[in-house]
């Protein structure tokens, strides 16, 4: 069966170009300054069509200024983002662990 060891050296190499994207898009977020997405017009449609903010906005501005420690700011912006960036940064480690390290 030569074709499940082609299926799993394809299916590591897919992991790796994951990670790789992943890697690349979190230092990006940490070189950017805490304050890059804080200005703008929203891109949330409820924001958009109805003019109510969800529980969702401000997540991404609040995120940024948790992954910079501020986070007076972070707070402001999003409360959840104290829930959700911790949530997150385990469910990519926990990913990393289990398709490389397990």
């Amino acid at each position: 069966m030569p074709y499940l060891n082609n299926f799993n050296f394809n299916k590591r190499i897919i992991g790796i170009t994951l990670l790789i994207i992943l890697s690349g898009f979190g230092l990006t977020l940490i070189c950017l300054p805490a304050t890059f997405f804080d200005t703008g017009t929203s891109v949330c449609l409820s924001v958009v069509f109805f003019k109510i903010q969800c529980y969702g906005c401000g997540m991404t501005r609040g995120i940024m200024h948790l992954i910079h420690f501020d986070f007076a700011e972070a707070w402001a912006f999003n409360k959840l983002s104290f829930i959700v960036f911790p949530l997150l940064v385990y469910m990519i480690i926990s990913e990393i662990y289990n398709r490389f390290l397990k």
